[in-house]
């Protein structure tokens, strides 16, 4: 609440009310930081200039640090900039319900503009870092280079599907990281079903309705028991096709469901998996992937068109490009954010390795949670370089999970508290609320859900294709960062 566009409004008011007196200073409470002395490390620029920040980035973690930077910082103390291929923040929270259709895509994309006040918008990809010339190479949506100056850089452009070499994961599997992944998942389920349903051999029937998702974590979880369901009700639409044609596998190495997240909720996720009717395989991956057929690492050849790869993440290509320390693909940054040996570079969100202080340094997960607490922490220190406040060290308190499944099912442990059922499909539900930041959004996807719970829903396709030979990497992009 403290970083709405509405209290960044009031600030810029009473900046204004400071400036025009002393007798219309602002009260005590207004959240704007007051200036203090200047060390040698805060020296970064000539001096003669408004300092420039650039984020890159318009997730949780960036859109995070410039809105604390445009509610706390005066106008005068730096020039606001963003770099992001999109002018919005994406809940990918939500995705599987996109692609399940109980949640329209636009109302998961939080406006960007709407958003931010101050800061200067750039629609483009960062595709090169020069630390000692201090100015960033940006490829525009156009394909038109610019390259912008910076006095402090914040790096927290995400993570991309991460991908293994597997024969012909690149070419056949579909992925789960944007909107366009997700809406195009749900046309392509419906495609197969209409083929399936004007098959004449039973054979090709059950092949275009089995559909096997690799990733038994948050997203794989979530997406194979809202799909199942989804596909379950759209079985009215396909007079032709019976329930025990539609097939859906959930596969994963790891020895159980949900294996990075308390126990509780793997146990209450595999129930519902089940009840659902998915057929869960641990232990179990993928050895080849064919436009018809995937094969396990068991030796099993499973007859399918459609494998989804919901396998982790990895950090975007960038924070390795320009030779700083990295550890599994994340930039290494101190308690403060800070990148060593590049003064004013700052990094955080998925990208970045952040230490936590409350866990001894080990660094913070890659979730939604730390994303949003970082973007706030960064910013507080951001803010502080610049010679306004202190900086202070990231702590994080893990707050629980929640887990989505469809319906009234969800399993969640809000601050140690373990619920399932309609319980935690409430409390699950509410969290997703809060955590849109935009009471536009909210009040749409609430209205997303009450109409799923009242309404049929709609089967129809959309017509959205992908280019021709698409692949993960040409869907996110990540084309762009190879050398």
């Amino acid at each position: 609440m403290k970083n709405s566009p509405t209290i960044a409004r009031l600030v810029r008011r009473t900046e204004q009310w400071r400036h025009a007196g002393p007798e219309n200073a602002p009260p005590k409470e207004a959240p704007v930081l007051r200036p203090r002395a200047l060390t040698s490390a805060d020296l970064i620029g000539d001096g003669r200039r408004r300092p420039k920040v650039i984020v890159v980035g318009s997730g949780y973690a960036g859109l995070g640090v410039l809105q604390y930077l445009e509610a706390r910082l005066p106008a005068h103390a730096a020039d606001l900039a963003l770099v992001s291929p999109v002018d919005h923040l994406l809940y990918t929270s939500l995705l599987p319900q996109v692609a399940a259709g109980d949640i329209e895509p636009r109302h998961l994309a939080v406006s960007v503009r709407g958003t931010l006040r101050r800061t200067v918008s750039h629609l483009g990809h960062v595709t090169e870092i020069d630390p000692a010339a201090r100015n960033v190479t940006v490829l525009s949506r156009a394909g038109v280079p610019f390259t912008l100056a910076w006095d402090r850089l914040v790096l927290a452009p995400g993570a991309h599907t991460r991908t293994f070499d597997i024969p012909g994961l690149a070419e056949h599997g579909l992925g789960m990281k944007n909107l366009a992944e997700a809406v195009f998942l749900r046309d392509h389920v419906l495609r197969q079903m209409a083929y399936a349903d004007a098959a004449v051999h039973e054979a090709e029937r059950r092949a275009h309705c089995t559909f096997v998702v690799v990733g038994a974590g948050y997203t794989g979880t979530e997406l194979a028991a809202q799909m199942r369901r989804f596909t379950m009700k759209a079985l009215a639409q396909f007079p032709r096709l019976r329930s025990d044609q539609v097939r859906w596998l959930l596969l994963d190495l790891a020895p159980k469901v949900l294996p990075e997240l308390d126990e509780h909720l793997g146990i209450g996720a595999s129930r519902v998996l089940r009840e659902r009717g998915v057929e869960v395989r641990l232990k179990t991956s993928v050895q080849q992937v064919r436009p018809d057929s995937v094969t396990l690492t068991s030796g099993e050849v499973i007859a399918t068109h459609t494998l989804v790869w919901c396998a982790g993440v990895t950090p975007n290509p960038l924070v390795s490009s320009f030779g700083a320390e990295t550890v599994r693909g994340r930039l290494v940054v101190d308690e403060r954010f800070r990148v060593p040996g590049h003064a004013g570079m700052f990094a955080l969100g998925d990208a970045a390795a952040v230490p936590d202080s409350t866990r001894g340094g080990v660094p913070a997960g890659q979730t939604a949670q730390n994303a949003v607490r970082q973007g706030t922490a960064a910013g507080r220190n951001i803010a502080a370089s610049l010679g306004y406040g202190a900086m202070h060290p990231y702590q994080h308190r893990d707050l629980g999970f929640v887990v989505d499944l469809g319906g009234a099912d969800a399993v969640a442990n809000p601050v140690g508290l373990r619920l399932s059922g309609l319980p935690a499909a409430v409390v699950t539900r509410a969290y997703h609320l809060l955590a849109l930041k935009a009471g536009t959004n909210r009040a749409y996807v609430a209205a997303d859900w009450l109409l799923g719970a009242l309404m049929k829903p709609r089967t129809v396709q959309l017509g959205f294709l992908p280019p021709p030979h698409a692949t993960i990497a040409q869907v996110e992009q990540t084309e762009l960062y190879q050398a």
